[in-house]
């Protein structure tokens, strides 16, 4: 299933079971979490997009949403710093790609062309993540 076809669903729809609303004691993440699978596939913001892959939820629909972004501008400052959104894409696991790899290559391609300066004034080990995702294929 092309997410892209269905941006006008959410997750709730696309990825079942629903999730039944958080409990009162959780934290905000989790709150954050549950009410961004309620969104709109198209409206969800880059840093509701980093959220969910941050957090590997619904992956084969996030995914492809994702990479579009750091595809256009890979150091997008989504949410934290600039890079994030890119930098919680090339952490996913690796079995997260297997249905996506078109998508995994055009990332990879992003990453690789990256200048070396750039790429050396991410933040928390960031240089070395992107490393590891471009040796991976």
């Amino acid at each position: 299933m092309n997410p892209v076809l269905h941006l006008d669903r959410t997750l709730d729809e696309l990825d079942p079971p629903r999730w039944t609303p958080p409990g009162a004691g959780s934290t905000p993440p989790v709150h954050r979490v549950h009410r961004l699978r309620r969104v709109p596939l198209g409206e969800l913001r880059p840093s509701d997009l980093r959220t969910l892959v941050a957090q590997r939820v619904a992956l084969p629909f996030v995914l492809p949403l994702a990479v579009r972004l750091p595809a256009e501008e890979p150091l997008l400052d989504a949410y934290f710093y600039e890079g994030d959104l890119l930098l919680a894409t090339v952490t996913v696991p690796a079995e997260a790609w297997a249905a996506l790899p078109e998508l995994e290559a055009r990332l990879r391609a992003v990453v690789a062309g990256l200048p070396r300066a750039a790429v050396e004034e991410l933040p928390r080990g960031g240089a070395g993540e992107l490393e590891r995702f471009v040796a991976r294929g």
